[in-house]
């Protein structure tokens, strides 16, 4: 149900809650060398971030992307918002121009409870909230 964009921008963004402060800022470059994703790609995809008040940014010698404790209250449905927009989660899963409960597609009343439960995680669930879950061990991002 998500991007590839997405998913590259949601596994950077918890890399950096995870690593990153004030102190500690991270080039794109190194962070798509850690995390394994295409750094041109990572590069532009982080500056919309911090364009969008998602995460932050220093420029200079010590510059980079970083999260501020304020970037970690960020849900986590702001950064598919910054990179591909919520229209994906309304409209048809297989593309017809008319598809909803009353006039459902084959599979809508399948992947409609999945889509409303993946948006309304995303949308209550904070950034700061997902990076406890892996400190704790419950999920994993490596």
């Amino acid at each position: 149900m998500l991007s590839k964009s997405s998913t590259y921008a949601i596994r950077a963004v918890l890399f950096l809650s995870l690593n990153s402060d004030d102190e500690k800022k991270y080039n794109p470059k190194s962070i798509a060398e850690i995390i394994d994703i295409p750094a041109p790609f990572l590069a532009k995809t982080l500056q919309e971030l911090t364009k969008r008040n998602i995460i932050s940014s220093r420029k200079g010698r010590n510059g980079g992307f970083y999260l501020t404790d304020a970037d970690r209250q960020n849900s986590m449905i702001s950064i598919v918002a910054a990179i591909d927009g919520l229209e994906k989660f309304q409209g048809c899963s297989l593309g017809l121009p008319v598809c909803d409960s009353e006039n459902p597609c084959p599979i809508h009343h399948l992947v409609s409870p999945l889509r409303n439960k993946l948006v309304g995680e995303l949308t209550n669930k904070t950034i700061a909230s997902f990076s406890k879950e892996i400190k704790e061990g419950h999920t994993h991002l490596f």
